[in-house]
């Protein structure tokens, strides 16, 4: 129930509500189940998206032709197989996004996390596609996202949705140097590499981290239950 109820938080907060392919079966099934005392049909038409894009392979029938009569953009995107669901509605995002809200857009993603493997790293490969975008990958114990090695990062910590356990990836490339701040386990120049030190387990001890690596890092910290 964790990630339903995140989700129904931040979706009248977003601008703009896509689902990708067979994660509008998920919108449709699911939401009804969180207000178990209102009509199904109600509870779907209010949290509609807004475009559902994607190979078509997954998406309902049923679901598809739901959401176009509730006025849902439909883009069949079966011709693309280079690219996966979750990347090409980030591009329709980017494209659909001012210039000049570029630098503050940021994009959640529910669901990214917990089913297949080779879906998991699809949707991780997505945040390195796009590593100018803050991309948020969501699942009901954890979020992860991107630390960019051209920054150095202040992670605040909100403490009352997130935490104490955390985590810092170096996927793609081992990291020769990383060091932070505020973590209980702090990194001081530390070598990341696979078949040697990867910092998992962690535990966040302030409410600002800082992060500074010569490379690419994902950073995943815990998600509290409601």
């Amino acid at each position: 129930m964790g990630l339903l109820w995140l989700c129904a938080c931040l979706y009248r907060a977003a601008k703009l509500r896509l689902c990708a392919d067979g994660g509008a079966n998920r919108l449709y099934d699911d939401f009804p189940l969180f207000f178990p005392h209102q009509c199904p049909s109600e509870v779907r038409n209010r949290y509609k998206p807004d475009v559902i894009k994607g190979d078509m392979d997954s998406v309902r029938g049923d679901v598809l032709d739901f959401y176009k009569n509730m006025g849902t953009k439909i883009l069949n995107k079966s011709e693309d197989q280079d690219t996966t669901d979750l990347h090409k509605c980030v591009t329709y995002i980017k494209d659909s996004t001012l210039d000049q809200e570029k630098s503050n857009l940021c994009i959640l993603v529910a669901g990214a996390l917990g089913g297949r493997f080779d879906h998991e790293m699809g949707n991780i490969n997505v945040l390195y596609r796009f590593s100018t975008i803050r991309i948020v990958l969501l699942s009901d114990d954890c979020l992860i996202h991107l630390l960019p090695r051209t920054h150095q990062h202040e992670i605040h910590i909100q403490s009352s949705v997130e935490g104490p356990h955390c985590g810092l990836i170096p996927i793609g490339m081992p990291s020769g140097m990383t060091t932070t701040s505020g973590l209980e386990w702090d990194l001081n120049d530390t070598e990341m590499r696979f078949g040697g030190l990867v910092s998992t387990s962690n535990l966040v001890k302030q409410d600002k981290i800082t992060v500074q690596s010569d490379s690419d890092l994902l950073w995943t910290i815990s998600l509290k239950k409601k």
